[in-house]
């Protein structure tokens, strides 16, 4: 073990020689490494960074959640003009489903409308998201309320006025004032507030709800009107514990396809979307992110290694007089062997470090310029960026370094005198 030790110190020793007495030749040959890895690592920190931003906007919905809706989330055979001529889910619809299906917790109706513009005395928070839901998306979605109450069911079905401020959205219009029952200007009519959400903080979709307010659904239908294609309607599921999501999404699917009377033959004209296959779809387009940014990744790492090889090669022309002195004092070939290889791989980690370097510089740079979007650049993701250059220089070093150990001692000392 000793011996091996000192091989390494030597090693090291002699790699950072190379470094200080050849710095424009070394770095040169150094920068293909330099460049792989902060490909490499750039690109499985980009997608991770992305892959836990998206999840993240989703935490607050529970992983088997489910969304009935005219849209289908993930690929189908069903063609897109087809598609486009399914109806919208009706609160009519909804009503039937949540006093028919069993197995839930929760069952919300929600509406998609555009952002708008809230007005308290002379303050005004501009393009407000506006989530018009039924009571139940309290239970579904983990809301945490700071002051005040969500609204009811009876507040829901009767379409009271009624508000539920994002934190942002009550600093814009209060500051730090009581907002409970004081009223805002919305869709041109009052609305009370009754409660405001604990500040969550942004997200890179806007997931966030500190920008948003929540409103009885049925003051949004009367506004927008119950057959508006603009608001694509949507109900939200949140499946008991313990029940079977495939025999739900059969189940919810079959009493569906009762109420608009549908025949035997007929495909569904509605799809039950859940979350846990929305998730998996992420999985699998950052899994291929990765594969095809790993690729391109590669030619870089493969210019590395070349680099590393002629630094070797050169390294053992420049030093076969030492090897035949080494030689002559009872060197073994497997000393020379491990002498070079291990200098190979130092240079080669040296390389990759530099271009971890360069990542963990961007990605704050990234981080201070997209604000709310975290550019993580994790420890398992260095591990990989370091074992990596170590690999391309074992591999590189491989050919000089046998090339070395096998030098005649003789021939060694007198070529390089």
């Amino acid at each position: 073990m000793l011996i091996y030790l000192r091989v390494l110190k030597e090693s090291f020793f002699f790699a950072i020689s190379a470094l200080k007495n050849n710095k424009l030749r070394t770095m040169l040959s150094l920068l293909g490494v330099t460049i792989g890895i902060f490909s490499i690592i750039a690109v499985l920190a980009a997608v991770d960074s992305l892959e836990k931003e998206i999840k993240g906007s989703l935490s607050s919905l529970d992983n088997r959640t489910m969304i009935l809706t005219r849209f289908s989330f993930g690929p189908t055979e069903v063609p897109q003009w087809k598609r486009e001529q399914f109806p919208d889910v009706s609160y009519e619809e909804y009503e039937y489903l949540s006093r028919s299906v069993p197995d839930v917790s929760a069952m919300s109706y929600v509406l998609n409308v555009p952002p708008e513009n809230i007005k308290y005395s002379d303050k005004t928070a501009s393009n407000v998201g506006i989530a018009a839901v039924s009571s139940e998306y309290y239970d579904i979605e983990a809301l945490e309320i700071e002051e005040g109450r969500f609204f009811n069911m009876a507040e829901s079905v009767s379409g009271t006025p009624v508000i539920v401020l994002g934190h942002d959205v009550y600093e814009n219009l209060f500051g730090n004032r009581n907002a409970l029952g004081q009223q805002v200007r919305l869709y041109g009519r009052k609305f009370t507030v009754i409660g405001v959400l604990e500040k969550k903080g942004a997200s890179l979709f806007g997931g966030s709800h500190d920008t948003n307010v929540f409103v009885p659904v049925n003051v949004v239908r009367r506004i927008y009107g119950g057959s508006n294609r603009g608001t694509f309607p949507q109900v939200v599921i949140k499946p008991d514990p313990d029940v079977d999501s495939n025999e739900l999404i059969a189940y919810i699917s079959q009493q569906l396809r009762n109420f608009r009377g549908l025949r035997r033959d007929d495909v569904n004209n509605f799809f039950v979307n859940q979350l846990e296959g929305f998730t998996d779809l992420i999985d699998n387009m950052t899994g291929q992110l990765n594969f095809f940014g790993l690729i391109i990744s590669g030619f870089s790492l493969l210019v590395g290694g070349f680099g590393i090889a002629n630094i070797m090669f050169v390294s053992v022309k420049e030093r076969t007089n030492l090897i035949g002195i080494q030689k002559s004092l009872g060197a073994k070939n497997k000393f020379i062997l491990f002498q070079f290889l291990f200098e190979a791989i130092i240079l080669s980690v040296i390389g990759g470090l530099i271009g971890l370097l360069l990542v963990w510089v961007g990605s704050i740079v990234v981080s201070q310029f997209t604000g709310s979007f975290q550019f993580i650049l994790s420890s398992w993701n260095m591990f990989i960026g370091t074992a990596v250059s170590a690999v391309i220089g074992l591999i590189s070093g491989i050919v000089p370094a046998i090339s070395a150990s096998k030098l005649d001692p003789v021939e060694a000392i007198r070529t390089g005198m």
